[in-house]
């Protein structure tokens, strides 16, 4: 079986970097993959997709040092899927566990490089 998601898109608010009650850093981010299209009269199309991403460890650190709102980044990952229960029901939340990220110039170039 396979789980692996690899997407290139902007990031949409700076990293927020936490701490678990363990001593584990977290850093949560938005992403946001566009994709583009011509309509039937022509027209260009465009729709965004948000994704969360969560960064566990020495890439947790890294990313909320490297990262900001608006940079070009390229993640991989694998999906995984939480639900929890409240007074308002029942919610489910799907993310990227990020394995492997890299920092992207307007150019395609690398500037960090993380795994």
């Amino acid at each position: 079986m396979l789980n692996r998601v690899q997407l290139i898109g902007h990031v949409g608010q700076d990293p927020e970097i936490r701490e678990t009650p363990l001593g584990t850093k977290v850093t949560d981010l938005r992403l946001a993959t566009s994709r583009f299209w011509r309509d039937g009269e022509g027209n260009r199309q465009e729709e965004t997709e948000w994704h969360r991403v969560v960064f566990w460890g020495k890439n947790a650190e890294n990313v909320a040092t490297v990262l900001a709102r608006g940079r070009l980044v390229y993640v991989e990952g694998r999906l995984q899927t939480r639900s929890w229960e409240d007074e308002a029901g029942k919610h489910f939340r799907t993310e990227v566990i990020a394995e492997a990220w890299q920092a992207l110039t307007r150019g395609g170039s690398s500037e960090e490089t993380m795994a």
